[in-house]
């Protein structure tokens, strides 16, 4: 007998990656108890999909850089997390990197952390990093071994990163 479950894993760089995580994704976000918790309400549709007609998508909006909406953010003194997987065929890291810095340099951010190594929960290289300004206000990070989508393709190194930036820690600790 051939599991489902052993279809969807698959090996990448150490880690599982489960490839009908689209499928799970849409039961768990249609589990009433879930659109509770996230005080999610139908409106117009009769469950969550990935796509809807409901939300009209203009697709000239893509071509809309929002590196300036980043610039708000940060102007506004909310710390900003950029980051980017350093296998990304869609956004390199390096085009990413120059963004970044460009804004940091135009808002006279002065480079707090140099760009250096940052380490996951095993205390392996998690990716690179470089920060801006006092109070890290902008920080650039790639995740080592992560595609487009790096919480998927890399998902261990994506939560070191996100759980240090959410509780303020620096990455190269």
């Amino acid at each position: 007998m051939i599991s489902i479950v052993g279809l969807c894993m698959q090996e990448a760089g150490g880690e599982s990656i489960d490839l009908c995580v689209q499928d799970e994704t849409y039961t768990y976000l249609n589990r009433k108890d879930v659109q509770e918790a996230m005080h999610a309400k139908l409106v117009g549709v009769t469950s969550w999909g990935f796509c809807s007609d409901v939300v009209n998508y203009d697709h000239r909006n893509l071509e809309i850089p929002t590196i300036g909406v980043v610039g708000s953010l940060v102007g506004s003194g909310i710390r900003v997390l950029v980051y980017s997987g350093d296998q990304d065929s869609v956004l390199p890291f390096v085009g990413t990197r120059i963004l970044v810095n460009r804004l940091a340099t135009g808002m006279g951010l002065n480079t707090t952390v140099p760009y250096k190594a940052w380490f996951d929960f095993d205390k392996q290289v998690g990716g690179w990093t470089q920060v801006y300004g006092q109070n890290n206000k902008l920080s650039f990070a790639t995740i080592r071994g992560a595609s487009h989508m790096a919480p998927f393709s890399s998902p261990k190194r994506s939560l070191a990163l996100f759980a240090a930036f959410v509780a303020g820690r620096p990455l190269t600790a």
